[in-house]
């Protein structure tokens, strides 16, 4: 594992294996030093969770952080092009994470550099730290990720939360629900890639009683600034909103993952049932992120 730019680089056990190494690293980071070690992150795109859990994963480990948030006050206002300034960042650090709003932003400066790179979201195409560790966060939560049943709803177009999630689970024999508005449908490119991989799926628009048949409900916020035309966002902005009392007859070991920021698809309500939990989500982020880093810089044991 020399990068980390799309889930569809790893197979099972290479997944497996990053799960189990975020299990140890939660328990005793310790084990892992990656002192005098330094990462650039390079986020040309806003971002909170991804980047600060990066960072504090870094950190945790004894290794240093350096970076660019947005492109004001860089080189990159005058000019530089992305593969000069992931070249010049490579000299600087050990591995580089990276956002970028063109999709195939992060294979290109793979392609760059000599050092290990990973695809922190580009555009509307992968995230897939962000799967890895909603692939943890699922395994904690059910004991296991075999023969599950998940809903991943919302925007399922633009969303590349749920397009690596898709792939990643793909190995595991999952039975998915797709909820979306008719303009936010899973890419069809997805959808045969999964029914050539034999995966169960089924395409909604209304949840109904899917609520109550799930154990996984991974729901995604309607995101404005991909849109093209604002008219269209308007139409499908609330198209699907979370309450507590729409979770009345759910299993009882039901969990609501989001990827976070939520806007109003998730109401405060449900922060207070046993079905919330994003926020630990959020939170595993850190270990598996760790796993990442100590993988790519050769220090998993």
């Amino acid at each position: 594992m020399k990068n980390l730019i799309s889930i569809r680089d790893l197979n099972a056990d290479e997944i497996l294996q990053l799960l189990a190494l975020a299990e140890s690293l939660e328990k005793n980071p310790a084990q892992i030093s990656l002192t005098r070690r330094v990462m650039a992150a390079i986020f040309y795109e806003a971002s909170t969770r991804t980047r600060m859990s990066f960072e504090s994963a870094m950190k945790r480990l004894g290794g240093e952080v350096i970076g660019m948030v947005g492109t004001s006050g860089t080189s990159v206002e005058k000019g530089e092009t992305l593969a000069d300034t992931t070249r010049i960042l490579a000299r600087y650090s050990d591995i580089i994470v990276i956002r970028h709003p063109l999709e195939g932003a992060a294979k290109y400066v793979s392609e760059q550099v000599n050092i290990p790179v990973v695809n922190a979201g580009d555009g509307a195409n992968q995230h897939p730290s962000q799967s890895l560790l909603d692939l943890y966060t699922i395994k904690k939560a059910q004991g296991k990720l075999e023969n599950l049943k998940l809903a991943l709803i919302g925007d399922l177009k633009y969303g590349r939360t749920v397009h690596s999630l898709a792939y990643a689970l793909a190995p595991f024999e999952p039975e998915f629900y797709f909820v979306s508005p008719k303009s936010l449908r899973m890419p069809s490119h997805i959808l045969n890639d999964l029914s050539n991989m034999k995966v169960k799926f089924q395409e909604k628009e209304k949840l109904g009683k899917i609520v109550n048949e799930v154990d996984i409900m991974y729901v995604t916020r309607i995101q404005r600034e991909r849109f093209p035309d604002r008219e269209e966002y308007e139409k499908v902005k609330n198209a699907y909103i979370i309450s507590a009392d729409l979770l009345e007859n759910a299993k009882d070991n039901m969990k609501v993952m989001h990827p976070l920021p939520r806007v109003n698809e998730i109401t405060t309500d449900v922060d207070d049932t046993k079905y919330a939990y994003y926020f630990d989500q959020a939170e595993n982020g850190v270990y598996m992120r760790q796993a990442i880093l100590a993988t790519l810089l050769g220090e998993a044991k």
